[in-house]
């Protein structure tokens, strides 16, 4: 698929900023199945710093400062990149306890950061319980992995009103809603808890205006969903708000443990008061031909 990008992040201030350092994740990364154009990116006001790097997760970081005074912030990204179908899974996999076994004695560091606690998720025999419904004794490991998607999918609510940042995983597996973010957490809690592999991928998922509707400009969405590892087959991108594998239509902008690891902007100002935050986001289909 071809796409066209579009994500503009605005906030607006109270009171006037005098001092502002920030952070943007808002470059999409290159991945195996997927290759990113140019980039064309606005910042307003024109920040007096800017450099770009790379993360420990390999995401593209965007750091710029701000010394003028401002009162409000806007970063438009613009890239266009295409995705490339997924190969198909195995046929069969090894039990995901021999899996858990083996990524024991793995000593990759990024692996491991993936099958430790993080910011926002922490590993528990709560976490594990709910896993074990899908992780029974000697099932293949793609199989169960699998069930924790559907299973997730089809007994939670999606309901943006439930949580916010700081909602507990324990809230959401209690009363079971949530959102896109919530539902990866929370299906990354319980790969983790039974002693598997699993990170935070954030990105973009392209929505449909109804029958006979416009499609409207800023509608389409960021959305998040995880990947677990398999042994000899590489990184299985889950995406449980839907239900699905995440393919070559779940555009990727970075990974990490968390949410906190992949925030699109983040950082420190002087000033500011309260703020309002605006977000638009642009998924384009673009013909090949």
């Amino acid at each position: 698929m071809n796409y066209m990008l579009r994500h503009t992040t605005r906030y607006h201030y109270s009171a006037p900023v005098t001092l502002c350092h920030s952070e943007a994740r808002v470059l999409p990364r290159k991945t195996l199945h997927q290759e990113c154009g140019a980039s064309e990116l606005t910042i307003s006001p024109l920040p007096q710093v800017q450099a770009e790097r790379r993360d420990i997760f390999g995401n593209r970081v965007l750091y710029f400062a701000m010394e003028d005074v401002h009162q409000s912030l806007d970063v438009t990204v613009t890239t266009q990149l295409n995705t490339q179908p997924l190969p198909p899974l195995p046929n069969t996999s090894n039990a995901w306890e021999s899996v858990a076994e083996q990524l024991n004695g793995d000593s990759r560091f990024d692996m491991q950061l993936y099958r430790l606690d993080s910011p926002f998720i922490r590993r528990n025999a709560e976490l594990a319980a709910f896993a074990s419904t899908c992780f029974t004794p000697g099932r293949p490991v793609i199989e169960s992995a699998l069930a924790l998607n559907q299973l997730i999918y089809e007994t939670f609510e999606y309901d943006p009103s439930f949580t916010t940042l700081a909602t507990p995983l324990s809230d959401v597996l209690t009363n079971r809603r949530g959102v896109c973010q919530d539902f990866a957490h929370l299906a990354i809690g319980a790969l983790r808890s039974v002693g598997l592999a699993a990170r935070y991928v954030s990105g973009y998922l392209e929505t449909q205006p109804p029958p006979g509707q416009p499609r409207l400009v800023g509608a389409d969405a960021s959305h998040a969903w995880l990947a677990t590892w398999i042994p000899e087959w590489g990184w299985l991108a889950l995406d449980p708000t839907n239900g699905t594998i995440a393919g070559e239509q779940h555009p990727v902008l970075a990974w990490g443990r968390d949410y906190a690891d992949v925030a699109p902007l983040k950082g420190v100002m002087n000033g500011g008061g309260e703020h309002q935050l605006e977000v638009e986001v642009d998924v384009m289909p673009i013909n090949a031909g």
